[in-house]
């Protein structure tokens, strides 16, 4: 990610964020970090969930709880990463002598695989100190990282019978009377028995660095605490200097898309289909028909800059072109104040933390 890309947006956000610190560290955050320090002496092992966007101990955990006790980093969504980039993160956690391992908690196969590696893991640690005892495995991490599902999934593949079921899952704490977030115990295994802590996401009570800000409300980890348009400007930064927008090249206008285009053979079944679409969901940005037409509108704008994308001030005339384009796109009628330049960014948002925009990750290598 090139200089001008991790500067536009940043201080906008970072100050946005500054102010509103009460809103993403609350009252309730603080006690569930405190209940979860609690037990961890309790817990046999600690799994460390992270972002796969997202994967610096910055941008993840408090240090002030659990620096350097994690003892395996999983990075969840790696669905919305970039293959490449996360295949290098994974030789760079071998080579700190971390434990790693990469997964989509919403897909089956893949828990599945983790949970085989899970108990293999519990085997070896068993066979080496020749322990008999249940193994218990707390999971930490920061909101929205996908921790609950996880723990679910393994808890649904993990589970012996399902009468066992309801004996398995149970509350252990309450971080704060009269909250509901609650730290619970699942079991995902036996033979050897292996229970889960799920534990409430939490995030450090201070973010200083506006870049680390950026990112954490970017892939939605800090919600509705800044304007929706400086995080889509944001993004369109790190877009315009990918060259993942290069795959949608077969979506030019002269390609051979034309359900996309709209220039559908007249009479055709599969045009009538379309058009039948169009008509009946023409704001549901989510169709492939409408993402493909984004796709388009992003491609071609970048394809028609008349200036250096490295420079900031050209990326920032670029973004502002785009904008305007994606207003058609979106099909977003020109309303004042700005409101049609906030529904385009939470759509452009949206199309991105789902993945339909291409697959990214946020943070490069250590030198």
């Amino acid at each position: 990610m090139g200089m001008a890309s991790r500067s536009i947006g940043l201080k906008e956000i970072g100050e946005a964020l500054k102010k509103a610190k009460s809103g993403w560290y609350s009252l309730h955050m603080a006690a569930a970090s405190h209940a979860i320090a609690q037990r961890i002496p309790l817990a046999d092992f600690i799994l460390e969930v992270r972002d796969a966007r997202v994967t610096p101990p910055c941008t993840t955990i408090p240090h002030q709880l659990f620096d350097d006790m994690s003892d395996l980093i999983l990075m969840n969504k790696t669905d919305l990463a970039n293959r490449s980039q996360l295949k290098e993160w994974t030789k760079y956690f071998e080579q700190q002598n971390c434990i790693s391992y990469g997964v989509n908690s919403h897909n089956k196969e893949d828990v599945k695989k983790f949970l085989n590696f899970l108990q293999a893991q519990v085997r070896e640690l068993k066979r080496i100190d020749h322990s008999g005892h249940t193994t218990t495995m707390m999971i930490i991490g920061i909101p929205n990282v996908g921790k609950s599902a996880l723990a679910n999934s393994l808890h649904q593949l993990g589970r012996i019978s399902a009468a066992e079921k309801g004996k398995l899952k149970h509350t252990i704490v309450s971080p704060h009377p009269g909250e509901t977030k609650n730290i619970s115990s699942l079991k995902i295994g036996s033979h050897p028995n292996i229970y889960v802590l799920d534990t409430p996401g939490i995030l450090p009570p201070q973010i200083h660095d506006s870049e680390v800000c950026t990112k954490l409300a970017l892939t939605g980890a800090i919600e509705n605490l800044v304007g929706e348009k400086e995080l889509a400007r944001y993004f369109l930064a790190i877009l315009n200097t990918s060259d993942g927008y290069k795959k949608w090249e077969r979506l030019s206008t002269h390609g051979n898309d034309k359900s996309f285009t709209g220039q559908e053979v007249e009479g055709s079944s599969d045009s009538k289909l379309n058009m039948k679409r169009k008509r009946q969901y023409p704001s549901d940005h989510t169709q492939d028909f409408m993402v493909n037409r984004v796709r388009r509108t992003l491609l071609e704008s970048i394809s028609c800059l008349d200036g250096n994308i490295k420079n900031e001030k050209d990326l920032e005339e670029l973004i502002e072109v785009q904008f305007t384009a994606l207003r058609e796109a979106f099909l977003v009628s020109l309303e004042p104040c700005n409101d049609s330049q906030t529904k385009i960014s939470a759509k452009l948002l949206n199309l991105y933390r789902t993945g339909r925009l291409g697959h990214y990750t946020l943070d490069p290598l250590p030198l």
